[in-house]
Order: structure tokens, then sequence, then C-alpha cells
């Protein structure tokens, strides 16, 4: 039996999900991704992690040194890899942190990246770059978070991502439909709780350290709305 942390809605979309075999997405020693059909007949993106995984909110926390995975099934609500059933031990929350109004700090958006988000916009960041993650969509997420962080609505951007999310690789759609839910990777909630802190330099360096360039790009993102947010007036 593998034992895993999960965050609710994994555990609850496992529960639901129909007997059968899951079509693996990625296959690699620190973690692999499934798809797992939700209630509505959709692929949802759904990770089982390593102990040195991106703590994706999407994903099923282990304590495993290395993924070996040739299959992957549920049965009775309970995913099996290789047979193995994976046992959720403990729940954890992947939401951000509300801080509203938000203060002023040092973050900046980054030259030589997308300037601004809109609903225009969006068309052309989602699914841009390279990777299970592309940069553009690592830009919307920390765009989107940043929003939810600040109880900020934004329809007309949710309403083009979600229109245009066919574009992308299916890991990172689920991460922008996660993102659009306010549920985001540790480093970026620990990055939320320590703006206009001292402690925010630190957590900066530690998102900006995730993955080859997600990290970088998510803090782009949360730049862009933390500077938006500051010329509307709904920050502090």
């Amino acid at each position: 039996m593998i034992g895993v942390s999960a965050p609710v809605r994994v555990r609850d979309l496992l529960r639901r999900a129909a007997d059968g075999p899951v079509r693996v997405v990625h296959r690699g020693p620190d973690a692999v991704y499934l798809a797992v059909h939700d209630d509505d007949g959709r692929e949802a993106c759904v990770g089982v992690l390593g102990a040195d995984a991106v703590a994706v909110p999407c994903g099923l926390r282990s304590r495993l040194p290395v993924l070996a995975v040739g299959t992957a099934a549920v049965r009775g609500g309970v995913l099996h890899l290789d047979a193995e059933p994976v046992a959720v031990r403990r729940l954890v929350d992947t939401r951000v942190p509300a801080r509203s109004p938000l203060p002023r700090t040092g973050l900046r958006p980054a030259p030589g990246l997308p300037a601004a988000v809109t609903p225009a916009a969006v068309a052309g960041l989602v699914g841009r770059g390279e990777g299970l993650t592309p940069l553009g969509d690592d830009v919307l997420s920390g765009w989107l978070a940043l929003h939810r962080a600040a109880g900020a609505p934004t329809p007309g951007v949710d309403a083009a991502v979600r229109a245009h999310l066919h574009r992308t690789t299916l890991l990172s759609a689920e991460l922008l439909r996660c993102a659009l839910r306010g549920e985001v990777v540790p480093q970026f909630a620990a990055l939320v709780t320590a703006l206009g802190t001292p402690a925010e330099p630190a957590a900066l360096a530690a998102l900006t350290a995730v993955g080859h360039t997600s990290g970088a790009a998510m803090v782009h993102g949360a730049a862009l709305a933390l500077s938006a947010l500051h010329t509307e007036g709904v920050a502090a």
C-alpha cells in the first residue's frame, strides 16, 4: 500500500471515478500524471508525486524516493498503481491564503515576459512555451491565484482561460483550473503570506526555484496582478 496526502478535491474525484484502467499521461522518476474522468466525463489530471516532486495542487503526495509505474487503474474509488492501492492518509489544504488588501512590496514583473494579462491577451498565453507546463500558462496561474488571494473577481480573463484550455497540455490545463479555484503550490502560498514582511525575499527565492521556469513565470504573473490591483485600488 502506498500512503499519500491529498487535497480534498482530488480525494473526492478518485472516490467518484468509474472503475477501470487509467491513462498514464506522463511518467518520470519523481512524478506520474494520470488522466481520470470527472463527474462531467472530462479528463482531469491527477499526479502521484514522489518525495522530491513539486507539490502541485492536483497531486497525491507520497514519500517515495522514486516512482516506477507501469499501469494505473481505479477500483472501488481507490487508485491502484501496478495493483498497489494508493491510500489517502492525510488531507492537505492547497488554497491560496486570503490577503486583502495586499501590501505594496518589491515584487516586480520580469523584463522580456508578457507585459499584461487581459481577456484579449489570454489566447496568446495559453500553451505558449514548451514542456508539461508552458511558460504562458504559469504566468496566467500566478496572475489568477494572486487575484484569488485578494478576493478580486476576474470574470473576463476566467472565461477566456476556460475557452482556450484545449490549446495546452492536460497537466497544464488542470493547473490553470486549480488557479481559477485559488489552488496553488505551497511555495506560492508561502509567498502570498510573506508579502510585505521580512520573509518575502526568502519566499520569493523559493518560488522562483520551482521547476525550470514555472516558479519564475508564476512570480511574474503575480507581480503583474499586484501591479494591476494597486492601480485599481484593490490593494493597499
